[in-house]
């Protein structure tokens, strides 16, 4: 089924911006990784996993579509030095991605394309969860000091 060309440049848009998050969430985790901060790595490879899928899925609809997924362009990635700078450059990454959404939900809209609002649609639900795990993140470092937080972060021996 062709699709509007619109969608699919959108698509495609939102196809670097997972693309980008998975490897940005990627680096984030091994470094959280090797600092002994398991609890993060964990939580934050879960997000570059929700990416991965994010991106499959989009690169299925543009090809439904007849369009061609372009998996070679990547945003500029942020990583972060220290925990903090982490959660913020992964905070204002989803909410780049909430925003282009949106914008994509509103065009699908606009151009009558209910399976491409629908799939926008079921990926910014995880964007937005994605939003909430990063403040919370960065509600509790405020609340209890960067050294409380991360030491809640290493697993216990055993």
């Amino acid at each position: 089924m062709r699709g509007n060309e619109s969608v699919i440049a959108k698509l495609n848009e939102l196809l670097a911006e997972e693309l980008t998050a998975i490897s940005q969430y990627m680096v984030h985790s091994e470094m959280c990784d090797n600092w002994g901060y398991e609890r993060l790595h964990k939580a934050i490879e879960r997000q570059a996993i929700d990416e991965m899928h994010h991106a499959e899925w989009l690169i299925a609809r543009v090809l439904f579509l007849e369009g061609v997924p372009v998996v070679s362009r990547l945003r500029d990635m942020r990583i972060g030095t220290t925990v903090a700078e982490m959660i913020d450059n992964d905070l204002g990454g989803e909410l780049t991605a909430v925003r282009l959404y949106n914008d994509g939900i509103r065009l699908a809209e606009e151009v009558k394309d209910g399976g491409s609002r629908e799939l926008l649609t079921k990926i910014l639900q995880d964007e937005e969860r994605h939003v909430d795990w990063n403040e919370a993140q960065r509600d509790q470092i405020a609340q209890m000091g960067l050294e409380n937080y991360l030491a809640n972060q290493v697993e216990a021996a055993g």
